[in-house]
């Protein structure tokens, strides 16, 4: 295992705030892992080879969630619970970031 260190982008750190407020402001969304995992990005904390990993494996289980018909993907006014998760994952950037890294780790 490396300690190598990761740091997540801007981009990445923006999406994880949006989706801190959006769950803030309609309670759904989340578990108390991407609620920890959003904090790290908007901070733009290092991350380790693990956390590339759980983010990865979390985009590949949760790519399904923007199929779903309960509220809306992509909304401020009414977004789904997934869409909100997505957010505190870093987003599509998120994904394709940690996508990149776990293909370089694998």
């Amino acid at each position: 295992m490396s300690d190598e260190r990761f740091k997540p982008t801007a981009k990445m750190a923006a999406n994880a705030k949006k989706g801190l407020e959006l769950r803030a402001k309609f309670h759904r969304g989340g578990t108390e892992v991407g609620f920890h995992r959003a904090e790290q990005l908007a901070r733009q904390d290092e991350l380790g080879e693990e956390d590339i990993k759980s983010m990865h494996s979390y985009f590949a289980r949760h790519a399904v969630d923007k199929e779903g018909k309960s509220h809306e993907w992509g909304s401020d006014e009414n977004p789904s619970a997934g869409y909100i998760a997505w957010l505190l994952w870093g987003g599509d950037e998120g994904k394709a970031w940690a996508d990149r890294y776990a293909a370089k780790l694998a």
